[in-house]
């Protein structure tokens, strides 16, 4: 279950484990992919380049060019603390998240944010 800030009732303690805060099944794409197809099924086509540097660039790398290859990782029943604390010292706003070596989902800052939200929300107020 992924849960936002926006769940309504906050009525359940906040997300303990990433299994209950990341996106499940995240779209994987093959290293051979050109980074020109991958442009086709990501949401944003925001770029600070012109046109014909785009195209140019895109029409000659492959997602094996600018992937990470060994990424930082986090199984789904490791504490969400755990996971917060991955991403800071490695300097990284998402990780894939595997159970036996596959991957299950990803967890980035908007997740934890999110749960550290929730989690003052929950939080009585002060006198």
């Amino acid at each position: 279950m992924t849960h936002t800030c926006s769940d309504a009732a906050h009525t359940e303690t906040p997300p303990a484990r990433v299994q209950e805060l990341m996106t499940p099944a995240p779209l994987a794409i093959f290293p051979e992919t050109s980074v020109q197809d991958l442009r086709l099924v990501l949401p944003s086509p925001a770029t600070s380049l012109a046109a014909h540097e785009v195209h140019s660039l895109l029409e000659r790398l492959t997602v094996a060019e600018v992937m990470t290859r060994f990424p930082v990782t986090i199984g789904s029943d490791h504490p969400v603390t755990e996971a917060a604390s991955r991403m800071l010292s490695h300097k990284v706003h998402a990780l894939p998240v595997t159970e036996h070596r596959r991957l299950v989902g990803i967890l980035t800052r908007t997740h934890l944010l999110s749960a550290f939200v929730w989690s003052q929300a929950a939080q009585p107020l002060a006198a």
